[in-house]
C-alpha cells in the first residue's frame, strides 16, 4: 500500500496505553528488527507510530496494529542508490531532517493522539537527537548490530584522529591489540567515494548515541557479556540487550524483497543436515569472476546446496546470465537457486547443514538462533567483526579469509557438512542456542532487561 506523504492509521482498536514514535533506517537489515520490536512494544500495551521515508517503504497491510506516517526523503532518481551506502545514509541524515520535524511536530500537537513517552530511532538517524531535545522528548537508541561491532567502529575513528589510517597492507594479518581476536584486516571500514563522509557519520552516531536516553541491542548478554561491560564503561547510558528481536514471536517477513517458498518444498526432498545455504545479503555485489569461483566451489563440492542469487548480485548482470559455462550441468539437479528466501524457515528446516553467509548480524544471530554452524565470507562494516567472532571467538564457523577461490570453497563446504571439524562446530552452535533459548525465557537476561526497557519507557 503506497502512502506518499500521508498516515495510515491500520490499528482497529483504541488502547489506552501511552504512544511510542519508532523511525527505521530504509534497509532491509535495519526496517525487519524496528518493526520487530514494535511488535514487542505494541505487545507490552504500547500504541505504535512508525514515522518511516518513501524509500523501502514498509508494507502497511503486515502490521495492521500501527500507525503510519510517511515521510518525503527528498532522494532523486539517481540518489536512490545504496552501491555507496555512506553517501546514501548521509544524504537521507540531511534530507529527512525538516520532514521529520514537522511530522514529529504534527503528531504531537493531535490531541486525539494518545501522549507520546518517547522515540526510538535507528543510531544511524543522528540528526534525531536534536530534534528529542528540542521537543523535550526522550530518545532511546535502537542498534541493529551488536556491540562487538560498535566498540570496533568506536576505536576506529579515534585510529583515524591519530592518523593510523589506512594501514599498510603488510600489517593487515596482524592482532588489533585494543579489539582481541580481531586483526587490522577486520577494523569495520565501509568503502565509499569520500570517506572523510564516512569518519563524519560514525563520529555524529557515536556522540549522539552518547547523550541518548538510551540503547536497545539487538543482542543478549550470554553472547557479549564483556562487551556490554566495556560498552557502559564509555557510554554511561542505560543498557538493553533484548535480543534476538525475532524471536519474540512466531516468524512473521518484514523483508523488502519477494520470498521465493518452492525452495522450502525442495528441502523437503533432502536429507537431513545435507544442505548448504548460501546468501550473502541485500546489499553485496561480486564481479563475473568472483561469481563463478562461488558457483564452481559449490559444484565441486558435490554437496547439495541453495544458493540466493538476488538480482543486482552479479554486478553488471540480471540475474542468471552469470553461471559459468557447464554449471548446471555440472550440478545436476544437486543445487536450487531463487533470487530470495525465506531465510529464518530455511535454517531451521532440518535438511539444512551449513550456512554461507556474508555475516551481516540479523544472519549471524538468526543462524545461531537454529543451531546451523557457517561460512564466513564478509564484505565489510561490522560484517568484518561479526565474522572473526563467529570464527575464533564463538568457532561455530570457518573463515574464508577473503579466498574466493573455487578450491577453497569446495574444502570449507566439505569441512563443514562432512567432516570432524563440522560436527564439533554444531555441538558448540546448538550450546549457544539453548543459551539464546533460556535467555528469553523468565528471569533470563533478554527477558529481564526487556523487563526493564518496559518500566524505562514507562517512566518518562
Amino acid at each position: 500500500m503506497e502512502n506518499l506523504g500521508g498516515k495510515y492509521n491500520g490499528a482497529m482498536q483504541q488502547r489506552a496505553g501511552r504512544r511510542v514514535v519508532l523511525f527505521p533506517v530504509p534497509l532491509e537489515g535495519h526496517i525487519s528488527p524496528m518493526l520487530q520490536l514494535a511488535n514487542i512494544l505494541y505487545s507490552r500495551g504500547f500504541c505504535i507510530t512508525i514515522i518511516h521515508t518513501c524509500f523501502n517503504s514498509p508494507n502497511y497491510s503486515k502490521h495492521t496494529n500501527f500507525t503510519f506516517h510517511s515521510i518525503p526523503d527528498g532522494l532523486l532518481e539517481s540518489e536512490a542508490s545504496t552501491a555507496d551506502i555512506i553517501a546514501f545514509l548521509a544524504l537521507l541524515n540531511a534530507n529527512c531532517a525538516t520532514p521529520f520535524r514537522d511530522c514529529l511536530a504534527k503528531l504531537l500537537s493531535d490531541s486525539s493522539e494518545e501522549p507520546v513517552a518517547c522515540m526510538i530511532t535507528d543510531a544511524i538517524w543522528h540528526f534525531t537527537q536534536a530534534v528529542a531535545d528540542s521537543f523535550k522528548l526522550p530518545r532511546i537508541v535502537l542498534r541493529t548490530s551488536n556491540v562487538s561491532s560498535f566498540l570496533a567502529f568506536g576505536s576506529l575513528l579515534l585510529m583515524q584522529e591519530k592518523g593510523y589510517l589506512p594501514i599498510q597492507e603488510s600489517r593487515l594479518e596482524a592482532p588489533w591489540t585494543d579489539h582481541p581476536p580481531l586483526k587490522f584486516k577486520d577494523i569495520p571500514v565501509i568503502n565509499t567515494r569520500n570517506p572523510e563522509v564516512f569518519y563524519r557519520v560514525l563520529s555524529d552516531m557515536l556522540k549522539e548515541t552518547k547523550v541518548s536516553s538510551g540503547i536497545i541491542w539487538n543482542s543478549l548478554e550470554d553472547l557479549e557479556q564483556s562487551e556490554l561491560i566495556s560498552f557502559g564503561q564509555d557510554f554511561p547510558i542505560p543498557v538493553f540487550p533484548i535480543g534476538p528481536l525475532h524471536r519474540y514471536f512466531p516468524a512473521s517477513s518484514s523483508s523488502l524483497l519477494t520470498q521465493d517458498q518452492s525452495c522450502l518444498s525442495w528441502l523437503n526432498t533432502q536429507a537431513r543436515r545435507s544442505v548448504l545455504y548460501a546468501s550473502f545479503g541485500s546489499l553485496a555485489a561480486f564481479d563475473g569472476s568472483q561469481f563463478a569461483e562461488i558457483a564452481w566451489g559449490l559444484a565441486n563440492s558435490k554437496q547439495p546446496f541453495l544458493w540466493v542469487v538476488r538480482p543486482g548480485l552479479v554486478r553488471g548482470s540480471e540475474w542468471l546470465e552469470a553461471l559459468p559455462t557447464g554449471f548446471l550441468e555440472a550440478i545436476n539437479g544437486r543445487g536450487h537457486i531463487v533470487t530470495w528466501a525465506p531465510q529464518q524457515e530455511v535454517l531451521a528446516h532440518p535438511a539444512t547443514g551449513g550456512f554461507w553467509s556474508h555475516n551481516g548480524w540479523n544472519s549471524t544471530l538468526e543462524s545461531i538462533c537454529e543451531g546451523v554452524p557457517m561460512i564466513c565470507l564478509p564484505n565489510c562494516g561490522d560484517q568484518l567483526v561479526n565474522a572473526r567472532y563467529v570464527s575464533h571467538v564463538w568457532k561455530i564457523g570457518i573463515h574464508l579469509e577473503n579466498r574466493l577461490e573455487r578450491g577453497e570453497i569446495e574444502k570449507a563446504i566439505r569441512r563443514l557438512l562432512l567432516g570432524t571439524e563440522g560436527r564439533e562446530m554444531r555441538d558448540r552452535i546448538m550450546d549457544l542456542k539453548e543459551k539464546v533459548h533460556l535467555s528469553l525465557r523468565h528471569g533470563g537476561s533478554s527477558y529481564q532487561a526487556l523487563d526493564s526497557l518496559i518500566s524505562h519507557i514507562s517512566s518518562f
